[in-house]
């Protein structure tokens, strides 16, 4: 081995952990605008083709993860502990799972009906994968913590908002839905949207961890 490729061996790789992190952020913006498309669309044909186009980002999301985790194998020194990396990989990954998840719920379950909780859980993902976007392009240099520490408020705000909707949603549907299955069909919907939240903001508390330690 050489001595300039020792030498690389132990130089954080930044230039390639950073990008692949905003890399797998940005896709979920696209993933989450996608998602949007879909519920504010009556065209069935439509519904089903950005249900595929979701498919296939959810792929990419799943690539990039599988980047960083090699990435991770093959260098020395990482620019933050393994650990909180693995664990922000992972939370972005889950973000994209659940969105897909829920666009490949309404098609499996054959959801026609896109009702207004649908739609503003919707709007409230593509939000939270904003503000995750934001703090993970600052993560870089760590110099302007507090819009990192202002989109982790913004992304909690957020996951609390979309806690009231979907509980409000199913007592809705408790209380006005008479047909069991279409009752466990749109509950099962409203928690997918849900947990994707919940994804946001467990990447949230891994940003506000690498802060502590970093800062």
């Amino acid at each position: 081995m050489s001595l300039n490729s020792i030498i690389q061996y132990f130089v954080p790789k930044d230039r390639k952990f950073f990008p692949l992190f905003e890399k797998a952020s940005g896709n979920l913006i696209d993933l989450a605008e996608a998602l949007n498309e879909l519920v504010n669309t009556p065209d069935i044909e439509k519904r089903k083709k950005l249900t595929q186009d979701i498919e296939k980002l959810e792929h990419i999301g799943d690539d990039i993860t599988h980047l960083i985790f090699l990435e991770m194998g093959k260098n020395f020194i990482t620019p933050f502990d393994r650990e909180d990396m693995h664990s922000l990989a992972s939370a972005l990954d889950d973000i994209a799972d659940y969105i897909h998840g829920s666009a490949a719920r309404m098609e499996l379950y054959k959801i026609i009906d896109i009702t207004p909780p649908i739609i503003k859980l919707a709007e409230l993902i593509l939000q939270g994968c904003i503000e995750v976007n934001k703090a993970i392009e600052e993560l870089k240099n760590l110099k302007n913590i507090r819009l990192i520490t202002d989109s982790c408020v913004r992304i909690n705000s957020m996951e609390n908002q979309a806690d009231l909707i979907f509980d409000r949603a199913v007592a809705d549907l408790f209380e006005f839905e008479d047909d069991a299955k279409t009752i466990i069909k749109y509950k099962e919907l409203f928690a997918a949207m849900e947990t994707a939240t919940d994804k946001c903001e467990d990447v949230a508390n891994v940003l506000e961890t690498i802060l502590v330690k970093n800062a």
